[in-house]
């Protein structure tokens, strides 16, 4: 995973037009994995992308 793209929180927001608050839910349930570097969630862009498969899987 060395060539990971990280996301911010926004642009995680904008990736899934979700509000901040919903985004954070997300990564506190554990449904949207991230990373902490310092004081920053970063998000790889993979988990979005797994996040968004698994929800249409599940509306299939």
């Amino acid at each position: 995973m060395p060539d990971e793209e990280l996301l911010t929180v926004p642009e995680v927001m904008a990736r899934l037009r979700l509000g901040r608050s919903k985004v954070y839910d997300l990564i506190r349930s554990r449904r949207l994995p991230s990373v902490t570097i310092d004081r920053s969630r970063r998000i790889p862009a993979s988990a979005v992308r797994e996040f968004i498969s698994h929800r249409l899987a599940e509306a299939a």
